[in-house]
């Protein structure tokens, strides 16, 4: 994909086939639960403007600095699991930036415990969505994100729902009501899911046979600081 040829997209429906986009890589398209960089794109291009601060609190590979710094954004990306030198080591619940300093945050948090992302036991990512403790441990990291941003400036928050022995739990919607206290609905985006393990022939004949649905999408939960009076 040519850069000059790159559009916005202009539905709450975006899906791309491809991890990354262009001739350089954003992130590692390897990394478990990677972010498409196409969605950083997209937001940083509405919510943002060259010189702003973007702060990715769950980071993984670095897509969001790779794509930040090429949009010429500032950026600072944090995880537990350090996969790169320019990444901090830091728990998203606590992060070490001053009050209403930061214009633009993407997150794209773990759905559940379905993922392997780092030893660190004290990672998310390690509490299943099944759990209130899940929901709880989340919000300390909404409160964060609502802490470092200015007043009027945006978040993106990317999430999925979970089917697992023959149980749904519909953790976009739970988590939506935990950021509702901190944040004021803008949109919700439908990320197509591309490339899941599931996403297989024998997958797809289990889910007709047994009767489910398998995942075929994200959310992608934009939101935004409110300016208090």
């Amino acid at each position: 994909m040519i850069m000059d040829k790159l559009q916005i997209e202009s539905t709450t429906l975006w899906d791309f086939p491809r991890q990354n986009y262009g001739d350089k890589p954003h992130g590692n398209n390897k990394y478990n639960g990677v972010t498409p960089a196409f969605v950083i794109w997209n937001l940083l291009q509405r919510y943002t403007k060259e010189g702003d601060l973007v702060v990715d609190p769950m980071c993984g590979s670095g897509t969001t600095i790779d794509v930040a710094k090429e949009l010429n954004r500032k950026v600072i990306g944090y995880d537990l699991n350090i996969v790169r030198p320019d990444i901090i080591k830091n728990d998203s619940r606590k992060i070490p930036l001053k009050d209403n300093f930061v214009d633009f945050v993407f997150i794209d948090s773990p759905y559940s415990d379905n993922i392997k992302y780092s030893e660190d036991e004290k990672c998310i990512g390690k509490i299943s969505c099944e759990k209130t403790e899940f929901y709880d441990e989340l919000e300390k990291t909404a409160s964060e994100i609502a802490r470092i941003l200015k007043p009027g400036k945006v978040m993106g928050w990317v999430i999925a729902d979970q089917w697992i022995k023959k149980k749904f739990t519909a953790v976009g919607f739970l988590m939506w009501q935990r950021l509702e206290k901190y944040f004021e609905p803008m949109d919700i985006i439908c990320l197509t899911r591309h490339n899941q393990t599931s996403n297989t022939g024998v997958w797809h004949n289990r889910a007709r046979q047994y009767n489910f649905y398998l995942r075929g999408f994200k959310y992608l939960f934009i939101m935004k600081k409110p300016i208090k009076q």
